[in-house]
């Protein structure tokens, strides 16, 4: 499904939140400015827009995972064009399946991809095992309003204006009816923030962002 959407996801993204979800990845990053972390994973990187957006923290190294092949050869060739493909490295990979070192990264990213986590238990128990004690990880995700007026304006462009658009621009509408379906299915705000707790990570809290569309999660190690 992600494949078939590759060619048009960064377009759609932008459109979709109509260039909202840039700023949210810029306050994620101010987040880990002050630890200055030198080896970064960004999970579910997809066409690497968060990895690029982590390149001002000046790390050694920053390394993207994601299960399609499609999203990252997009990727790939974005990081090539931007001058960044020796910086930042796309493999093929998923947070339950990723085999690095111990206490080997100081931060984690996620952006839009922790709801999709096949496992969302056995994936953050893995990315707990691969960060630094200290490290830390941000998590960008959509959320759902607590106001009822924005909740339901919110909930009738995602269930009908999403899907839409997703069909006129995308090969596969079916990502943007999923996209609906497994916001509604996160268990976001306090009850992620409980998740991050059970696994083990401190100083867990999250940021509702732009009337609380998406949310910022971030704890440590």
């Amino acid at each position: 499904m992600f494949d078939n959407i590759s060619h048009r996801y960064d377009f759609l993204n932008n459109l979709l939140s109509m260039g909202i979800q840039k700023g949210w990845r810029k306050k994620c990053v101010k987040l880990l400015k002050e630890k200055k972390p030198k080896i970064i994973l960004d999970v579910a990187t997809g066409t690497g827009d968060f990895a690029i957006e982590c390149v001002v923290l000046n790390p050694d190294k920053i390394i993207g995972i994601d299960i399609s092949e499609g999203m990252m050869k997009i990727g790939r060739e974005k990081l090539k064009k931007k001058g960044l493909d020796k910086k930042i490295i796309l493999e093929d990979g998923s947070a339950e399946t990723a085999s690095y070192p111990e206490n080997n990264f100081d931060a984690i990213v996620i952006g839009y991809g922790v709801r999709n986590f096949e496992n969302l238990e056995q994936g953050l128990k893995n990315l707990y095992k691969v960060l630094k004690p200290g490290g830390q990880m941000v998590i960008l995700e959509f959320s759902y309003p607590t106001n009822p007026i924005v909740k339901a304006l919110y909930t009738f462009y995602f269930s009908y204006i999403t899907p839409l658009i997703g069909r006129i621009f995308s090969k596969d509408p079916r990502a943007y009816s999923y996209l609906t379906e497994s916001v509604k299915a996160f268990p976001n705000n306090e009850k992620f923030v409980e998740i991050l707790n059970k696994h083990g990570f401190i100083k867990a809290y999250y940021k509702p962002l732009s009337l609380g569309i998406a949310a910022i999660y971030y704890c440590e190690k």
